[in-house]
């Protein structure tokens, strides 16, 4: 790229992103940039698999976008970094797309289609997704090693996951177990409780009566599940809780009913009973023991009547809300099953993995459970036992994927006992670092504490096949079942040939192979993994371990992950878990962990709902780069990201004020040819100018804020620094302050080290810029540096502060003169007086030392930001002495002081001007007026400030400012120059004239004064625009005219023409 080239006027994102997009193409700048880290200090970041099944949207934007900033910061670090991106291919979130693509209902159709085609459809749905997937990271510039992904399905993968399971296993973590687990019936699997997602239903509520088998009465119990109560084998009470003995009646009939006494009078009423009388109380304790007869004892002939079944016990989980008994159903609820364990009862459970009931349901046999409610509550009603049937409304678990509402139900399934190890993982918790901490100290240690036993078997067909082989007829010990963890282990120990490089662990390829030892045939258990268990080993599955193990030692674990906050019970759970049951350490060392992507009204999205903003329409409206700038000025840790139009367009605007910063050098840099690489700040520090010296200084302040941010994980916060460095320091302050150095003599020193200065400055910028904005940063770096700087700038070091320009007391003058300058041009609106005009004076009171200071080394600075004259400063404790104060008196609190003197106390304040700004004044001035002596408060008035004519005041944080706008005839020839000269450059610029190009120039005024004022200053006109020569109006032939009719009270003309350029010599 041509060094200092010609860049348009505006920022166009989608002009430099295409550009930008083709040169990295073109010179293969992300490889590049990867050699050329690749002797630094290892850094070990494994990016969080996103499921292949659908287009990135917002969560995953910002997430991608998250990780590549600090991927491009480490580099620029020098760490040479792994950032092998990872995509999660298998499972129900692939199934049920496809399933939907074959407009498939249930497991039953994916039979009657044949497994090896549904799992081919998965495997070419889930590469087809990749590919979109990976085409929207690169569409806002996200770098990783695109050509190496890490897949869940490839072999390699998928053997880093049997090879953690295995480890677990040498560990005596796995077993087959009956467990009360989640439920989805349409996909007909079990899913994790992190995988149930709630909505709102409205459920069946009925308190049913269970008859007593040896005493009167029955106990009354509350659901909102009766399609548990066939199998219900137990009813629990607390055994501190106090229960009453209750005798009801209605319609002349008694009943006796067992139930809290709490709750006794919200239950007879549900009950529609006439009366009752509470005869006894007794504890839960003393209930133990006592039987009651099935409810559908009729209905479900194999209903629980087996030794220790239809009695009461005590259980933990008893609230006293309802009725205070609690009906148990161990093959259902979870709590129900551990206490039926700890009863040593069997377990009963008549529904089916689809959730209808089985054979020994009954009457209920074949029927869906929910479908069957109804026909329970007329059963329990027809005999008498239904007491009160209601609705209620509650949040209840749907499955993840298909959104079908889960059942609660009892299976075998295979764990890794995460809870033998509980102390472990809780220790290991400690060996990471967590931003935010508190969701590791916190959120996560809970989750961690009262998690289960880790259910990894799914009953599905499209996922890592469970490498477990099992014999004929086996008991269930793990000692007889062999697990393999490497494809090499399984291929010489099948009875089939195989070769192990080409063997496909999928299904139904390894459902098929057989282990005969000793005589014994062993098949494949036919399950597969949880698919969490998949990303589980990302750790080591990143490095293709164990396949390759020529960089686990060196890498592992992970030096950095970043996810959402749900993976607290997802995949930072998941790897702990495994990462602790394989290896006995966690896998990560550090994590990031951002909030979610949110509507601009703070509501969740969701693609199914239409409720989104899409990363490709942001693009289209605003840029790859505008877009990344808003995603990066979020808080990263733990907060929620609320999405923002405004503020995505703000950021177009910011970026575009650098573009402005960095196109205003370059036509001067170009017409004095300067070249940076023979001028260095050193060789220029001795024409440094006070703006040059506090640029520098505010840069290395910058430079410090930045890294310290980036450090903390807040890149958001050095962001904001950085950009409140080009827009309110460069671009503000600092360009416009350097403006006039740019027309002076080409050989000038204080205009070289202006060049070097902004060289420096504008180069440093883009390289802070480039995590974040890396499009638009290439594009300026590369018009900066040409082909004396490195191919990209994503190969420049990150840039760190030099305290050898470090000045803090000059930045902090030039905060307190910038308030000053504030101050003074609000004091200028007030007077409505341009700043292109001087004024003769501003007054600058200051109220401490230090702003006196400030505005004493810097007077020849503050006179030119102010355009003015001269600088007066008044001292601390010193009055301005052509300033005078009145008071506004305030007669609510006079009158009740003064009483009848109120009214002329108040006319005395009213009409008082005093030298000094205080009570004591006021009092003296009263009693000059009146004769009265008064003791005033602030209360009772409100001090005012006059000043002379054409003085106008400002109050800022070190005082207050005055502006002087008197004119002079001096002022006004200045002024009025300044304002031809303005217009002039407008013109110039609407003709596109180069910067050296002359003009001849015409001026006409209406007014004979103000034009010998404006003659006066031909020569400073000349100057500033390039006039060869003023001429008559009629002695220009030119269209290019302009009228203006209100310039400060007088109309003017202007016309210009440019100067043909003479030929060039032979």
């Amino acid at each position: 790229m041509e060094r200092f080239a010609e860049v348009p006027d505006q920022y166009d994102p989608d002009t430099v992103e295409e550009r930008v997009f083709d040169y990295w193409d073109e010179i293969d700048a992300y490889e590049r940039t990867v050699e050329h880290r690749a002797d630094g200090e290892d850094y070990f970041f494994v990016d969080g698999p996103p499921y292949t099944s659908g287009a990135a949207h917002m969560g995953t934007t910002w997430n991608k976008t998250l990780k590549d900033a600090y991927i491009r910061y480490l580099r620029m670090c020098g760490y040479d970094v792994t950032d092998r991106p990872g995509y999660d291919m298998h499972g129900l979130p692939i199934e049920t797309k496809v399933e939907e693509q074959l407009d498939f209902e249930n497991k039953k159709d994916i039979e009657a289609f044949g497994m090896e085609n549904f799992i081919e459809e998965c495997k070419s749905f889930a590469e087809e997704q990749l590919a979109g997937l990976q085409e929207d990271f690169e569409s806002f510039g996200v770098w990783m090693d695109w050509e190496d992904p890490y897949r869940t399905v490839s072999p390699e993968y998928m053997e880093a996951a049997w090879w953690g399971f295995e480890q677990a296993h040498e560990r005596g973590l796995v077993e087959q177990g009956m467990r009360s687990i989640t439920q989805c019936p349409r996909c007909e699997t079990a899913i994790a409780k992190n995988e149930v997602e709630y909505h709102q239903v409205e459920d069946p509520s009925i308190y049913v009566k269970f008859d007593l088998a040896d005493r009167e009465g029955s106990l009354v119990v509350w659901t909102t599940t009766p399609w548990t109560v066939p199998a219900n084998t137990f009813v629990a009470v607390g055994g501190d809780v106090t229960y009453a003995k209750v005798r009801v009646e209605r319609d002349g009939d008694e009943e006796v009913l067992y139930l809290a006494s709490d709750v006794v009078e919200e239950v007879v009423q549900k009950g529609g009973y006439d009366g009752y009388t509470v005869e006894s109380e007794l504890s839960g304790e003393e209930m133990v023991g006592w039987g009651y007869d099935h409810p559908l004892a009729d209905a479900v002939p194999d209903h629980p009547d087996f030794d220790g079944a239809l009695q009461v016990y005590t259980a933990d989980y008893v609230e006293v809300d309802r009725t205070g008994l609690v009906h148990s159903a161990p093959g259902h609820g979870e709590e129900d099953f551990q206490r039926g364990r700890e009863l040593g009862l069997d377990i009963f459970c008549p529904v089916d993995g689809d959730g209808t009931y089985g054979d020994s349901a009954g009457r209920y046999a074949g029927s869906f459970v929910r479908d069957a409610n109804e026909d329970i509550r007329a059963d329990l009603d027809e005999k008498g036992l239904l007491l009160a049937d209601e609705t209620y409304v509650h949040d209840y678990g749907q499955c993840w994927r298909c959104d079908t509402d889960i059942v609660q139900i009892v299976t075998d399934q295979w764990f890794i006992t995460v809870s033998d190890i509980k102390d472990e993982l809780l220790e290991n918790i400690d060996d990471s670092e967590w931003y935010p901490a508190e969701a590791r100290d916190s959120r996560f240690r809970k989750f961690v504490e009262n998690s289960p036993d880790w259910n990894v078997s799914r009953q599905r067909y499209w996922g890592i096949p469970i490498p477990i082989w099992t014999p004929e007829d086996w008991d269930g010990s793990m000692e007889e079942a062999l697990v393999f963890g490497t494809r090499e282990e399984l291929a010489e120990a099948v009875d089939q040939d195989v070769d192990p490089d080409a063997l496909d662990l999928h299904r139904p390829t390894v459902d098929d192979l057989t282990v005969t030892r000793d005589g014994t045939t062993y098949s494949r258990v036919p399950d597969v993994f949880d698919v969490w268990l998949d990303s589980s080993v990302a750790s080591w599955g990143t490095l293709d371990y164990p396949s390759d193990g020529s960089r686990f030692d060196d890498l592992w674990p992970a030096d950095l992950i970043m996810e959402a906050h749900d993976q607290t019970r997802g995949w930072f759970w998941s790897q702990l878990g495994m990462g602790t049951a394989a290896l006995g350490e966690v896998p990560y060392e550090q994590v990031l962990m951002h909030g979610y992507a949110n509507m601009p009204d703070g509501r969740g999205m969701s693609k199914s709902k239409g409720i989104t903003v899409e990363p490709g329409e942001v693009i289209a409206q605003h840029g790859a780069d505008p877009m990344r700038l808003f995603l990066l000025s979020r808080n990263p840790q733990g907060e929620d990201m609320r999405f923002s139009w405004e503020e995505t367009e703000a950021m177009q605007r910011r970026l575009n004020i650098l573009w402005n910063v960095f196109r205003f050098p370059l036509p001067y840099m170009r017409m004095d040819g300067f070249s940076p690489d023979g001028v260095s700040l050193a060789d220029v520090r001795d024409d440094l100018e006070t703006v040059d010296e506090w640029v520098l200084s505010r840069l290395q302040s910058v430079e410090a804020e930045m890294a310290d941010h980036w450090a903390e994980f807040r890149q958001d916060r050095a962001l904001d620094a950085l950009l409140s460095f080009v827009v309110d320091d460069v671009s503000r302050f600092y360009v416009q302050a350097v403006r006039e150095r740019m027309w002076k003599e080409e050989d000038d020193p204080s205009k070289t080290a202006a060049y070097a200065t902004l060289y420096h400055v504008l180069r440093e910028v883009t390289a802070l810029l480039a995590p974040y904005a890396p499009l638009v940063a290439e594009e300026v770096y590369g018009n900066l540096t040409g082909e004396a700087g490195h191919p990209t700038v994503h190969m420049c070091d990150w840039p760190e502060a030099d305290a050898g320009w470090r000045d803090d007391r000059l930045e902090e003058d030039v905060r307190r003169l910038r308030e000053v300058e504030e101050a003074g041009a609000e004091a200028r609106q007030q007077a409505e007086r341009s700043l292109r005009w001087p004024v003769t004076r501003v007054v600058v009171v200051a109220d401490d030392e230090r702003t006196v200071d400030a505005v004493d080394r810097h007077r020849p600075l503050l006179r030119e930001r102010l355009n003015a004259e001269t600088i007066e400063l008044v001292e601390p404790g010193e009055d301005w002495g052509e300033v005078t104060y009145s008071a506004r008196a305030d007669m609510s609190v006079l009158g009740p002081a003064f009483g009848g003197d109120a009214a002329d106390v108040m006319n005395a304040l009213n009409e008082a001007e005093v030298d000094e700004q205080s009570l004591g004044a006021l009092e003296r001035a009263v009693a000059d007026a009146t004769g009265m002596t008064v003791d005033l408060t602030d209360e009772m008035i409100e001090f005012e400030t006059n000043t002379p004519p054409e003085v106008s005041g400002v109050e800022f944080g070190g005082g207050v400012v005055y502006v002087d706008t008197a004119l002079t005839e001096a002022i006004e020839r200045e002024g009025y120059a300044r304002e031809v000269v303005r217009r002039l450059q407008e013109m110039r610029k609407a003709l596109d004239l180069d910067i050296e190009a002359e003009v001849r120039v015409a001026i006409a005024v209406d007014d004979d004064r103000v034009a010998t004022l404006v003659r006066d200053r031909e020569g400073y006109i000349a100057e500033e625009v390039r006039v060869a020569g003023f001429v008559d109006d009629d002695e220009l032939d030119t269209p290019h005219r302009e009228r203006f009719e209100d310039v400060e009270g007088v109309a003017l003309e202007l016309a210009i023409e440019p100067v043909a350029a003479p030929p060039a010599s032979d």
